[in-house]
């Protein structure tokens, strides 16, 4: 099986070495589309793409995600304009919420009415992209007749918005290039997917997911237990994947995982991640098992399927054996 187009995201389980040697054998392959670095409490995702601008030739850089609530819309902007500068047209803004707890107790912001603030966010964005003079007045931000100084190498750097609730979804249909989905069950994926693509006919808009991807043909138990660490991490620590989950068929096990994270961490918590919920969610175990699920998952109807590389082992066997997988 040979996907046609995917993406891979390397996240803080990697050295800054490791995402770079990634990254340059990602960009030999001719189906992968593009790279993607998170951004949480550890590693800056724009000055990451930065240094992957230099070894990468094609591949399109994301953020998957940079949130609404560190930076200000300028901010963004001029980090993005360099790296498209950079890139020679590579760069995709991935934005999201984030969660009350990164951004109160890390940053030091009061979280509140993400929707609103995220629309705001993403007009002063295309008006800055524009490389013309920006006046705008709004509840959260406000430029007064600035124009950026670095010319745009284009007037359109697309914007991809992340969504777990209805509402979000919907504004990202509405205002951005694509959505980056994460966490979310099969069933309700292909629900959103088809929603999605009513909501965006004509649009040209990319409907990515982001899948927690952990692969093993030598010890494919390792990997199935490597993605459910790291899967109970994001339900013990992500406030709106918790909820969203429970609310979606995995009461039982959300309510478990969150009071042994508690008590014994991740590690501790994966226990009871159940195989129905790493079979909706995830894909890790051989790579035939893992092509069954990308398969699967692609049959929602999804665009753009983004791989969440947990390495098993040596990191770089590890992600050239992803990379055979597809």
């Amino acid at each position: 099986m040979t996907v046609e187009k995917l993406g891979y995201s390397l996240g803080p389980l990697l050295s800054m070495h490791e995402i770079l040697l990634c990254a340059k054998m990602a960009d030999q392959q001719e189906n992968v589309d593009s790279l993607w670095v998170p951004e949480s409490w550890g590693r800056e995702s724009f000055s990451t793409l930065g240094a992957m601008s230099q070894i990468t030739k094609k591949v399109r850089l994301g953020t998957s995600i940079v949130n609404i609530y560190s930076r200000t819309p300028a901010t963004v902007a001029m980090a993005a304009i360099t790296l498209d500068v950079l890139s020679n047209k590579r760069t995709i803004i991935g934005l999201g919420a984030s969660t009350a707890a990164i951004v109160e107790n890390w940053h030091g912001v009061q979280f509140n009415k993400p929707a609103s603030r995220m629309k705001e966010y993403i007009d002063c964005l295309r008006l800055i992209n524009r490389g013309r003079k920006v006046k705008y007045n709004g509840e959260f931000f406000k430029i007064n007749n600035f124009k950026i100084l670095q010319h745009p190498q284009r007037t359109h750097i697309p914007i991809f918005m992340a969504a777990v609730n209805k509402r979000m979804v919907s504004m990202a249909s509405e205002l951005a290039d694509g959505t980056l989905l994460y966490l979310r069950p099969f069933q309700v994926l292909k629900r959103t997917a088809n929603q999605l693509k009513q909501a965006t006919k004509g649009k040209g808009f990319e409907i990515a997911c982001s899948f927690i991807c952990a692969i093993s043909n030598k010890d494919p138990q390792k990997a199935r237990d490597r993605a459910a660490t790291t899967l109970a991490f994001y339900v013990a620590v992500g406030k709106y994947y918790s909820k969203f989950l429970a609310e979606n068929g995995f009461k039982i096990e959300v309510e478990e995982i969150n009071a042994e994270y508690r008590k014994g961490g991740a590690d501790s918590a994966a226990k009871f991640v159940s195989d129905r919920m790493l079979s909706s969610l995830v894909i890790c175990g051989s790579s035939e098992d893992c092509r069954e699920s990308l398969s699967k998952f692609l049959s929602t109807g999804i665009t753009l399927p983004i791989l969440q590389f947990n390495p098993v082992g040596d990191s770089e066997s590890s992600f050239k054996e992803m990379l055979s997988t597809f």
